[in-house]
């Protein structure tokens, strides 16, 4: 068996110039002598050295081969690459889930005695990092409405260090300004810390609009199919060197190869997975609003939307995700979701398989309802995630459920 050369035709400047669908193809790519055409896995944990000098090199940073897949893998590197490209961020790494990288990308940066501004509206999983796990390590924070921008400027204190928001928020598809916010954050000396997951790299570049940070759950629309846990931290040089690396090589959040390579794949067909199901959320939503068994329909997109300016000026379009009010409160919530046979429940989203889920009793649940209700969320709120399916078959399905109800 020989090799053949593998040389790329494509530099990596070239690539940069490329449109995003291209990027998403060939980004990143480091072939092996065999020249494969899918990008290698490589299941290792460690590497082998040709001398004891060479070794010596990599620890010192010398030499740029790998050292441990804790701290780096091909395979992993050619994902953070790629996505990084579509990004327009300097660097990417890659974690072992979602909340992995949120709290890598606040706990690097921190110490006893720094303070945190947070939207008040955010997944149960990063309000417990914000108000329980930050507060062990004495770092207080403040909650704030993320739409309200004088409430950010009034939150900045001499010890803040980070703002954090999600843009659209999870469920109630509430919007931030991130520009307006990066300008606050910067005049006061703050990073700002975007989770962009719900609106994905494809509809929003929350860099290009002053996020100093961006992170994802790349579980749900960049696997797209419910296979793998993974997620991503986006930041510059600095800040990866400064903070970021010797964290996540001490504390260990790091990525399956397997994993990494199932998100590199997965990039590929991103683009026309979003443009799927994105039309669809948009038909659907349109097609919901008129039935008299939901109180209200939440889109971005739709002109009824309260942020329905800032969303055409901050985003591609309206996502994948529609959330709607069902009569009734919570029961008449579960005669719906329980009357469903092609949109399933399930807490997850993003995914090729439509899914639902009721977040005040699942994704929000720790939650009181005093603290739901501040953040919008009713008993009978639910949140759709649109897949690929054919949008009449997901329409017939929602109506027959609502007759239930």
């Amino acid at each position: 068996m020989t090799a053949s050369s593998a040389e790329p035709k494509l530099t990596p400047a070239e690539i940069a110039e490329l449109r995003p669908d291209t990027r998403l193809v060939h980004g990143g790519i480091l072939r092996s002598p065999f020249a494969e055409t899918s990008e290698a896995l490589y299941l290792t944990q460690g590497y082998v050295y040709d001398t004891a000098e060479q070794a010596e090199a990599r620890f010192k940073g010398e030499d740029p081969g790998f050292i441990y897949t804790r701290y780096s893998n091909p395979t992993t590197a050619m994902f953070e690459a790629r996505l990084a490209l579509l990004e327009g961020a300097e660097v990417a790494r890659a974690t072992a889930s979602g909340m992995a990288a949120v709290t890598a990308s606040l706990l690097c940066q921190l110490s006893t005695g720094d303070h945190v501004v947070a939207a008040r509206a955010l997944f149960g999983s990063c309000r417990y990092v914000i108000e329980e796990l930050l507060p062990r390590f004495g770092v207080t924070s403040t909650l704030v409405d993320g739409t309200d921008l004088a409430a950010w400027q009034a939150a900045v204190t001499p010890a803040t260090k980070v703002f954090f928001l999600e843009s659209p928020t999870n469920p109630t598809l509430e919007l931030v300004d991130i520009a307006a916010v990066a300008k606050i954050a910067h005049e006061a000396g703050v990073r700002l810390v975007v989770d962009n997951v719900f609106a994905t790299p494809m509809l929003q570049s929350p860099i290009a609009l002053g996020a100093d940070i961006v992170v994802y759950s790349a579980t749900k629309h960049i696997d797209g199919q419910g296979r793998c846990l993974a997620g991503v931290i986006l930041c510059s040089e600095k800040f990866l060197n400064d903070h970021l690396q010797t964290f996540l090589r001490q504390t260990g959040p790091s990525v399956s190869p397997f994993n990494a390579w199932v998100m590199l794949k997965g990039l590929e067909t991103l683009p026309l997975r979003i443009e799927r199901s994105q039309a669809s959320a948009a038909a659907l939503a349109d097609r919901l609003a008129g039935e008299g068994k939901i109180g209200k329909v939440i889109y971005p997109y739709r002109a009824d939307h309260p942020q329905h300016a800032l969303a055409k000026r901050q985003m591609r379009g309206g996502g994948t995700l529609v959330t709607f009010e069902v009569a009734g409160g919570k029961a008449g919530a579960f005669r719906f979701l329980n009357q469903l046979k092609v949109v399933r429940i399930s807490n997850n989203l993003g995914d090729a398989k439509s899914l639902v889920t009721h977040p005040a009793t699942t994704t929000h649940q720790r939650f009181t309802a005093e603290a739901r209700a501040e953040m919008g969320i009713s008993d009978g709120m639910v949140r759709l995630s649109v897949g690929l399916e054919h949008v009449d078959d997901l329409g017939d399905d929602i109506l027959r459920a609502l007759k239930a109800v």
